[in-house]
């Protein structure tokens, strides 16, 4: 008998990830109730990363792994909306490759979608913990709370791995943003009164700091001055009123030096530890 799949195609964009993306991988083919399909797109890496994900679909079942290509590297943006065109199931759920997700995390989902359908975006809580550590542990009930339709919020009850959403809602992600692509996309989906909630519970984690660590988040001025151009976007289109988009700004500008403090501290503290590895070798 083959067994229960959700109707969920899981979108992966990948540049030059052939040291994580087994564990992302893995930890999809791991989820109780695990999605119809997998879509890896290769972001035009050039250094064998594509050659790397047609490997791994190969350790799959056949046709379970689909591996797109971009041209040229575009950003994560071009590269979800490739798969985005692929897809094949009536939701899409996103994971970046070196993230992983909880082995209930599809179950949970489609079981709160399954209660409310008229949840157009749903998300979780996310960790942060060191790569091939225990999922920490579920706890019942679930807690489920309905976003409210603004940016007034001190963290984004939104992370990208977190998110599953339907597949025919009229929005894409903007690709001529290499950052704050995936926050501009999900403003648009809460600010058009779209239903969107989250699941007060972890189900993914992150294996880096979400800020100020490495990769395109690592630049906390750029995401910063991206954030900022997101919000003027969404002012532009309409989404936000004026005086929504100026307390959103003055939001952001706390928000941004409040993780330059965090970043210099989490600098700070890993000098201190290299300092002592030294003395003591």
């Amino acid at each position: 008998m083959t067994p229960a799949c959700a109707p969920v195609s899981t979108i992966i964009p990948c540049y030059r990830c052939v040291d994580t993306i087994d564990a992302a991988v893995a930890s999809v083919s791991a989820q109780r109730l695990r999605p119809a399909e997998v879509l890896l797109v290769d972001d035009g890496s050039r250094d064998g990363t594509l050659e790397y994900l047609h490997t791994v679909a190969s350790r799959h079942e056949p046709g379970w792994i689909r591996v797109l290509a971009a041209e040229v590297n575009a950003g994560p943006a071009a590269a979800r909306n490739i798969a985005w065109r692929h897809a094949a199931q009536p939701y899409i759920a996103f994971l970046d490759a070196d993230d992983t997700w909880h082995p209930q995390k599809l179950a949970v989902q489609m079981a709160v979608i399954g209660d409310q359908p008229g949840i157009a975006l749903l998300a979780h809580r996310m960790n942060v913990q060191r790569r091939g550590a225990p999922p920490p542990p579920q706890r019942y009930p679930l807690k489920v709370r309905v976003v409210r339709p603004h940016l007034l919020q001190w963290r984004s009850p939104f992370q990208t791995p977190s998110i599953v959403l339907r597949r025919d809602l009229p929005f894409r992600f903007d690709e001529r943003f290499r950052r704050s692509e995936d926050f501009l996309l999900w403003a648009q989906i809460l600010l058009s009164g779209c239903g969107c909630a989250k699941i007060e519970h972890v189900l993914g984690s992150l294996h880096k700091p979400a800020f100020g660590a490495s990769g395109l988040s690592g630049d906390l001025r750029a995401m910063y001055s991206a954030g900022r151009r997101a919000r003027a976007e969404l002012y532009r289109r309409g989404f936000l009123g004026w005086w929504h988009y100026r307390a959103a700004d003055v939001l952001a500008d706390a928000r941004y030096a409040r993780r330059r403090v965090i970043t210099r501290m989490r600098e700070r503290s890993s000098d201190r530890v290299m300092r002592e590895a030294g003395d003591a070798s």
